[in-house]
């Protein structure tokens, strides 16, 4: 059986974490320390409530004073770095947790305490609640710190600051008007560090999921100049892209009127649960000169309800030459997996060329049907 995501909080972490603790903290008691963490709920927490119940037990063995206790977060950082421990790994996320729950009310210390312990292991959801009590501060500290030397503190500056970060609360002012969240991309954009170009282009898809013409304009303005940026707006784009936004289909150059979609085949019409899917496909590009081809299929997945909702898989995107076929074929899988409940009946497929849904001369629409079954 796999291991669970959530069993990074394990008996060997805690006895390291342990062996850092008693070196760290006067009179630090590991015996107890072990026995509040694995209470009787323990086995029973997911990933972030045991992130969260390991600050809760360090906060039993920290000073009461927040300030002090950000100077003890400083030295268990420099004693995981003593003893080699691994940066960056998420069962330490506990000690920014630590920050979110215990320094809401010193705005000072967290502040403090956030740029020494992401330079170890992230603060990006930790960050957040101070975001929403201190809008004005945090994001000023957060544009000061797109010049900090470290990357780590750099990447906080952009990551902690989206607006939909994944496993994290959301930020409703700033996903209602993203406009204070500009001069720290901005300030990003050219970063000398890939993973921070990376988080800048991570928040400005998240900004395009409730505000797309914001980032149509900011991709109009970047797109050009370098490679680097080029390939940060791309990635800023991918959603739009996916949704086939006209001004965004267009800044790239994906013309769909050139490119037919000549034939098109289900080699399985007949599905079993745990199988896959397989089709095939050829696209002439009908112009003289060579086109932007953007590539996707749209999968309608049978609800319960009947209904169907389309989800749409990336094939490629390359050049295709002046008047030259191609002839695709791909596979989807129907392995069942944890993320998607699979309902047996009619599916359909359609063949997507730079964003458009697309039919061949011969047939009246674009969706094909194929039937998904218990193999029974």
């Amino acid at each position: 059986m796999a291991e669970l995501f959530k069993d990074v909080y394990c008996p060997v972490f805690y006895d390291k974490l342990s062996g850092v603790l008693t070196k760290v903290i006067p009179e630090f008691d590991s015996v107890k320390f072990n026995q509040m963490i694995f209470d009787d709920s323990f086995v029973d927490y997911e990933l972030k409530q045991r992130m969260y119940h390991t600050a809760e037990v360090l906060n039993h063995f920290m000073p009461v004073d927040f300030s002090d206790a950000v100077v003890v977060l400083k030295l268990i950082i420099g004693e995981l770095r003593e003893q080699g421990i691994k940066e960056q790994s998420i069962e330490y996320m506990c000690l920014p947790a630590y920050i979110e729950i215990y320094g809401l009310d010193d705005y000072d210390s967290a502040v403090d305490g956030f740029e020494s312990v992401t330079q170890y292991t992230s603060c990006e959801f930790a960050v957040r609640p101070f975001i929403i009590r201190y809008p004005t501060k945090m994001l000023a500290q957060m544009l000061a710190w797109t010049t900090h030397e470290s990357r780590h503190v750099r990447r906080l500056a952009s990551e902690g600051s989206r607006p939909r970060l994944p496993w994290a609360m959301a930020l409703p002012t700033l996903k209602h008007d993203p406009t204070p969240l500009l001069p720290i991309l901005t300030a990003l954009k050219q970063d000398d560090c890939e993973v921070v170009r990376r988080s800048v282009a991570n928040n400005l898809n998240d900004i395009a999921k409730d505000n797309s013409d914001a980032v149509v304009q900011i991709a109009t303005q970047w797109l050009g100049h370098n490679a680097q940026t080029d390939k940060l707006v791309k990635h800023a784009c991918r959603t739009l892209l996916k949704q086939a936004q006209p001004e965004i289909m267009a800044l790239f150059g994906f013309q769909q009127d050139q490119i037919k979609l000549t034939a098109m085949a289900i080699a399985t019409p007949i599905v079993e649960v745990g199988d896959k899917l397989t089709f095939n496909f050829s696209i002439e590009n009908t112009s003289h000169q060579a086109q932007k081809l953007r590539l996707e299929y749209g999968l309608y997945y049978l609800k319960k309800n009947g209904s169907l909702t389309r989800k749409v898989f990336k094939i490629s995107e390359r050049v295709i030459a002046a008047n030259a076929q191609e002839h695709i074929t791909r596979h989807q899988s129907f392995k069942v997996i944890s993320t998607r409940v699979f309902h047996l009946g009619s599916h359909k497929l359609a063949i997507i060329i730079n964003g458009q849904e697309s039919r061949t001369s011969t047939e009246k629409e674009a969706l094909v049907s194929f039937e998904l079954t218990d193999g029974g």
